[in-house]
């Protein structure tokens, strides 16, 4: 897996979306699902960066693997910051209108509707986010 750290800073957002994208066309993945990804990677990592440290700085380490014998691309996202499993979140009722809806909880219903598989593990003090989707290459 080919990883990379970057400031837990919404500024970073358009490196960490160059490095994904990047990995995604060295495998030739179809420019609609780039960005499909691109945006649930975008989802998690600003949740990340707006709550993960509160008050304080922090990292993300962002990474990227990709079996070609399954097809199935793995992104990985952790973070030292405060202990927390979006998937314990319950999904927002998507049938409301914005203004009836609660707060909170789009993105990572985004990222569970745009990926194939999620799983959360807390390890060593670390919230580790790891996605995959397959990816039928062109």
């Amino acid at each position: 897996m080919t990883q990379k750290i970057f400031p837990a800073d919404k500024n970073a957002l358009n490196e960490v979306l160059e490095f994904i994208e990047s990995e995604l066309e060295k495998i030739n993945c179809p420019a609609k699902k780039i960005m499909s990804i691109s945006v649930a990677i975008e989802e998690i990592f600003v949740n990340i960066a707006c709550y993960s440290y509160g008050q304080n700085k922090g990292y993300v380490r962002v990474g990227f693997g990709f079996d070609s014998n399954t097809n199935i691309a793995t992104f990985q996202i952790s973070d030292k910051g405060i202990p927390f499993n979006p998937l314990k979140q319950s999904d927002p009722d998507i049938t409301l209108s914005a203004e009836e809806r609660q707060i909170g909880g789009l993105g990572i219903f985004i990222a569970k509707k745009t990926m194939d598989n999620i799983s959360y593990a807390y390890k060593n003090d670390e919230n580790i986010l790891t996605m995959q989707k397959i990816i039928n290459q062109l």
